[in-house]
C-alpha cells in the first residue's frame, strides 16, 4: 500500500498569499494528499477555516527598512523561524514544501532544503516578489502566473512553470456565468472594491465621478461598492443624492458572484483580483496601488490591458471628471465591454489550481524515485 501524501504550505501575511494556498489545499484534499499550513501571526487571523490537517505559526520578519537595527531584528526573528520549521518539519515529514511568496514563507522553505524536502515556490505577481527572488535559486521549482515575470534570472528558466494563480471554488462557480453586455435602456451593474488599501480611495473619489454622468445614465447604473466601515453612510448618501442606485458595504461575502454579475468592474490590480477577474472573465478598470513595493500591480495591470481585458489608469493622474468620461465611454459601447470581457476569459486559467496541484505530485513522485534508488 502505497504511503499518502504529505505536502506542508508556507502562505502568510497577506490574503493575496493566502488565497491561492486555500485554492491548492482543497484540490490537493480532493485528490486525498495531506495538507498542513504553516503561517506567521498575520495569516493566522485566516486560518480557521483553512483546508489543512493542522494550521501551525512561527516567527518571521518583513525587511521595511536598511536600517542597520532593522537588518539585524529582521535577521534574528527569520533565523528563530527557520529553527522552528527545521523542528516542525521533523515532526510532520513532508514531501513537499510549497511557499506562496512573502518573507513568512522564507523560514520554512529554507529548512525544507536543509532536510533534503523538495520544494517549490508560486509567484502571485508578474513580478517576482523579494522573498521569492531570494529563494528561487535554491528551490527545485518556481511556479508562475503569468508568461512573462519580471525579475526571473535566465539561470532559473529551467525551474519555471506556468500555471497561473489558483483562485478558489466559488471563483469556479462563479465563472460558468456568461457575460452580456448592457443593452440600450438596460441596468448597468458596476462592481467596486479596492480591499483594505484601495477602498478609501474609491470612496472618496467614484461617488462623485459618476454624479458627473448624464441623468440618463446614472438612472440606470446599479452599482456594488465596498467601503472602508466609517466611510459606508457618506458614500451610501452621495450616491442617493445623485440618484444612483448603490449598494455599499463594508465587506462583501460573495465577491465572485458579484463579479460575475458586473457589466464592469473598477478595482485596484492586486494578484487574487486579476486571477479572478480573468478566470470569471469581466471586463475590467484597474487602479495600481501607487509607490507599492517594486510595482506589482501596475505590471499585473499592464499584461491584462496588453491582452484587451482591461483598462489600466495611475491614481495619480485621474479626477473625477476623466473618470466620468471614461466609465461613460465605456458603458455606452457595449462593443468594447464584450471584446474586453472575451480577452479576459481568454486570459484567464480556470485550470491552474490542477496545474499547480500536479507539479507537487511530480516533485512528491520524484523524491520517492530517489528515495527507492529509481
Amino acid at each position: 500500500m502505497a504511503q499518502e501524501l504529505r505536502v506542508l504550505l508556507a502562505a502568510g501575511g497577506t490574503g493575496g498569499h493566502l488565497f491561492p494556498a486555500y485554492a491548492l489545499a482543497q484540490e490537493l484534499g480532493r485528490r486525498n494528499i495531506v495538507v498542513d499550513l504553516v503561517t506567521d501571526m498575520r495569516g493566522d487571523r485566516y486560518g480557521t477555516d483553512f483546508p489543512a490537517r493542522s494550521i501551525h505559526q512561527i516567527s518571521s520578519a518583513t525587511l521595511v527598512s536598511k536600517a542597520p537595527t532593522e537588518i539585524a531584528r529582521t535577521g534574528w526573528m527569520l533565523s528563530k523561524g527557520i529553527g522552528s520549521a527545521l523542528k516542525l518539519l521533523g515532526e510532520i515529514s513532508p514531501d513537499v514544501v510549497v511557499g506562496f511568496g512573502g518573507y513568512p514563507a522564507f523560514p520554512p522553505l529554507v529548512a525544507a532544503k536543509l532536510r533534503g524536502v523538495r520544494t517549490m515556490v508560486h509567484e502571485q505577481n508578474a513580478v517576482l516578489g523579494r522573498a521569492n527572488r531570494l529563494l528561487a535559486r535554491r528551490v527545485d521549482i518556481v511556479a508562475t502566473s503569468f508568461e512573462r515575470v519580471k525579475y526571473i534570472d535566465e539561470r532559473n528558466a529551467d525551474k519555471v512553470r506556468l500555471t497561473g494563480n489558483p483562485v478558489r471554488d466559488q471563483v469556479l462557480q462563479a465563472a460558468e456565468r456568461p457575460y452580456w453586455a448592457p443593452m440600450a435602456g438596460d441596468v448597468i451593474q458596476v462592481l467596486i472594491f479596492g480591499g483594505s488599501q484601495g477602498a478609501r480611495y474609491f470612496s472618496d473619489v467614484l461617488p462623485s465621478a459618476l454624479a458627473l454622468l448624464p441623468q440618463e445614465l446614472r438612472a440606470r447604473l446599479s452599482v456594488v461598492q465596498q467601503a472602508r466601515e466609517e466611510d459606508v453612510d457618506r458614500v451610501r448618501a452621495a450616491y442617493q443624492e445623485s440618484g444612483i442606485a448603490a449598494e455599499v458595504a463594508s465587506f462583501f461575502g460573495a465577491l465572485p458572484d458579484l463579479m460575475a454579475r458586473s457589466h464592469l468592474v473598477i478595482a485596484r490590480a492586486g494578484a487574487s483580483t486579476v486571477a479572478e477577474v480573468t478566470v470569471i472573465g469581466r471586463p475590467s478598470i484597474l487602479v495600481p496601488l501607487p509607490h507599492a513595493v517594486d510595482n506589482d500591480q501596475l505590471y499585473n495591470a499592464t499584461r491584462l490591458v496588453e491582452a484587451g481585458a482591461s483598462w489600466c489608469f495611475e491614481q495619480d493622474k485621474l479626477t473625477p471628471e476623466i473618470w466620468a468620461r471614461e466609465i461613460g465611454t465605456l458603458i455606452a459601447s457595449p462593443t468594447h465591454l464584450v471584446q474586453a470581457a472575451n480577452a479576459a476569459k481568454e486570459l484567464g486559467r480556470p485550470d491552474a489550481v490542477a496545474r499547480l496541484a500536479d507539479v507537487v505530485e511530480e516533485l512528491a513522485a520524484h523524491r520517492e524515485n530517489l528515495a527507492h534508488g529509481a
